[in-house]
C-alpha cells in the first residue's frame, strides 16, 4: 500500500524534528542512562539531571565544618561526610554532627584515629570501625555502613566487616596540599564528568570555601548533588 501525501508530510516533520533535537542536545552517558543536555549545560523541566555525589573526610572541624554545613544548606544540596571518630570528641562537634544528621547528608565512617588499615591486624582494624560506628550511633541514632579508608587501604583481611561498603572517589584535586580555593575548584570542575564522586576535606576552610564554589559552579550547569548510597541505588 502506496504511503497517503498527508502520511509522508508528517513522517517527514517528524524527521526533522528528530533530528534539529539530536544536534541541539548532546548526549552525556551516566552509567546505564542517557542524558539529554542542552549545549547551554541547563537541564528543562521534566529531564533527568547529570548527578554527582561531593564526599568529605576527616571532619567534622569545630571551624570550618559548620560554614561548610550552613552553604550546602543555604543551597539544597546533600553530601557525605566521612568522620574521624577522634575528631567527633573534641570540643562541641557531637552536635554538628547532630546538625549533619538533622539536614539529611549521609554519615560515613573513616576510622577513629585516622589509621592505615591495611598494616593493622584484623582485630585493630575492626576496633577502629567500632568505635567511630558507636560514636555515630548514641550521637545520631544510626549505625554507619559506609566507610572511606584513610590513603584508600582496605583492610587486607577479607573477614573484617564484610557488611559494610568502602566508598573511594573519581575526582581528587589534592585539596590538603594547598590553601588556594581558586586552583582547588579549577581542579575539579576541569576534571568532574556526571558519576563522579568527589574528595574533598571539610578540616580546611580552604577547601569548604572551594566546594561552595564548585556547588554554584555546577548547579548553574545543571547538576544533581547526592550522597553516595543515591548514587549506589542508581
Amino acid at each position: 500500500m502506496k504511503r497517503k501525501s498527508s502520511d509522508l508530510t508528517e513522517f517527514y516533520i517528524q524527521f526533522l524534528i528528530v533530528v534539529y533535537l539530536l544536534w541541539s542536545f548532546p548526549v552525556l552517558s551516566f552509567g546505564q542512562k542517557e542524558v539529554l543536555v542542552p549545549v547551554d549545560g541547563t537541564v528543562s523541566e521534566g529531564e533527568e539531571q547529570p548527578v554527582v555525589a561531593l564526599t568529605f573526610d576527616d571532619g567534622p572541624s569545630g571551624t570550618s565544618t559548620p560554614v561548610l554545613l550552613e552553604g550546602l544548606r543555604k543551597r539544597g544540596v546533600r553530601a557525605t561526610f566521612f568522620v574521624v571518630g577522634e575528631n567527633v570528641e573534641k570540643g562541641e562537634n557531637a552536635q554538628i554532627l547532630r546538625e549533619m544528621s538533622a539536614d539529611g547528608h549521609l554519615i560515613g565512617n573513616h576510622t577513629y584515629h585516622h589509621v592505615n588499615l591495611s598494616k593493622m591486624s584484623a582485630e585493630q582494624a575492626q576496633a577502629e570501625l567500632d568505635a567511630t560506628d558507636e560514636l555515630v550511633r548514641k550521637i545520631t541514632g544510626k549505625y554507619p555502613i559506609y566507610a572511606r579508608a584513610p590513603y584508600g587501604e582496605v583492610p587486607e583481611n577479607g573477614d573484617v566487616d564484610r557488611q559494610r561498603f568502602y566508598i573511594g572517589w573519581t575526582v581528587d584535586p589534592l585539596d590538603w596540599m594547598t590553601e588556594d580555593v581558586s586552583r582547588i575548584t579549577q581542579s575539579v570542575l576541569e576534571k568532574v564528568e556526571p558519576g563522579d564522586i568527589i574528595l574533598l576535606h571539610d578540616s580546611y576552610l580552604s577547601s569548604v570555601q572551594a566546594a561552595l564554589r564548585i556547588v554554584d559552579a555546577l548547579q548553574g550547569k545543571g547538576y544533581e548533588f547526592i550522597t553516595v548510597d543515591q548514587m549506589i541505588s542508581d
